[in-house]
């Protein structure tokens, strides 16, 4: 089982960003923090957490570098008894926000893993993505977690935004490679409804071999490439959880649950999410609807589909990938050679 922990606030509100995040809340953070408490106790007597406990835990948001590290004592003093001594425990943080006595206080928390937006290292592009973060700061603060001891670091990187090249993207690659990190999350830019670059979708170009580009630049210094946006000589756990539909927790406003074939979705609205955390909705997936995203995010990633998932119709359709080399049959599961493609493929084997 997983856990997902949401944080809705930011320092800033990047243009791109359609999750549920807030720069004018802060004041709530408190109460906040006891709500999630609350949803979180009720959790793991649902997924009846005794018998199956936490392989990890990710705290998204947001950024939840702009909560204290003493608001999350009470979280871990609740989830303690259900983490696995082995739990893979990951934090997301904004470099100009995740100082070190900060990080230092997460890690004497528990936290094993840190993920940093860190998006560019390109000063004129974090501008224009209305990030709140300097280049410097980025190295200061990855630099900063490894002095620490953190035993995992990840940063993302983002692509495809109006201007960027083969150099700048080489450029933003070759320094993240020159920090401490076993981890990259390279993701294409896509404007999203509700976001500050719907008024302007120019900046989102259409060149579909810069994700090549990336994707091989990457490779080459040594990661492996598991899933579409995701690349490392560590792979996370708490990613490939969710890409094998385990069950997970989703505590907090606009965090999403799974459980069996239910999902559960609290409150999006952080003052309603504080007065009733408990009010939480359901959705039941269907047999259809489950396999369709085991063969979505079987394909986008290294997991691969089982051969058992499919019926006579879809194997036939398989096996014409699989003598086209665009599909591996290997043992009982068939893996994708192009993730760039998955999605055709899914919607190719669905028919």
């Amino acid at each position: 089982m997983l856990a997902y922990l949401h944080i809705p606030y930011c320092d800033s509100k990047c243009h791109y960003c359609s999750f549920n995040s807030y720069v004018d809340k802060f004041d709530t953070r408190k109460a906040y923090m006891q709500a999630l408490h609350r949803q979180l106790a009720f959790e793991l007597e649902r997924f009846d957490a005794k018998k199956a406990s936490i392989e990890t835990l990710f705290i998204g948001g947001g950024t939840p570098s702009t909560v204290a590290h003493e608001l999350y004592e009470p979280i871990f003093a609740l989830l303690k008894p259900y983490l696995r001594k082995d739990a893979e425990i990951t934090t997301e943080a904004n470099p100009n926000s995740a100082t070190k006595a900060w990080l230092k206080g997460m890690q004497e928390l528990g936290i094993n893993r840190v993920s940093f937006g860190v998006q560019s290292f390109d000063a004129q592009k974090l501008k224009a993505l209305n990030r709140a973060h300097t280049p410097h700061q980025a190295k200061e603060a990855i630099t900063h977690a490894h002095e620490l001891g953190i035993e995992h670091l990840s940063l993302d990187l983002i692509y495809n935004y109006q201007g960027d090249t083969k150099a700048l993207l080489h450029s933003d690659i070759a320094q993240a490679f020159a920090l401490p990190i076993d981890h990259i999350s390279a993701y294409e830019l896509t404007i999203e409804d509700g976001t500050k670059f719907t008024q302007t979708p120019e900046v989102r170009q259409e060149n579909e071999m810069l994700a090549f580009f990336v994707a091989e630049e990457i490779k080459k210094r040594g990661f492996s490439h598991y899933e579409i946006s995701n690349f490392g000589r560590y792979q996370s756990r708490h990613n490939k959880g969710y890409w094998e539909l385990k069950d997970y927790i989703g505590a907090g406003a606009g965090a999403v649950g799974f459980l069996k074939e239910r999902r559960f979705y609290p409150q999006q609205d952080i003052q309603a999410y504080i007065t009733q955390p408990l009010q939480i909705s359901e959705e039941a997936l269907s047999a259809d609807d489950l396999l369709t995203e085991k063969l979505f995010l079987g394909l986008r990633s290294n997991i691969g589909i089982e051969t058992s998932l499919l019926d006579a119709s879809m194997t036939k359709k398989a096996t014409t990938l699989v003598k086209e080399n665009k599909l591996r049959l290997e043992g009982s599961r068939y893996f994708n050679e192009n993730y760039f493609l998955s999605d055709e493929l899914a919607l190719y084997i669905l028919g």
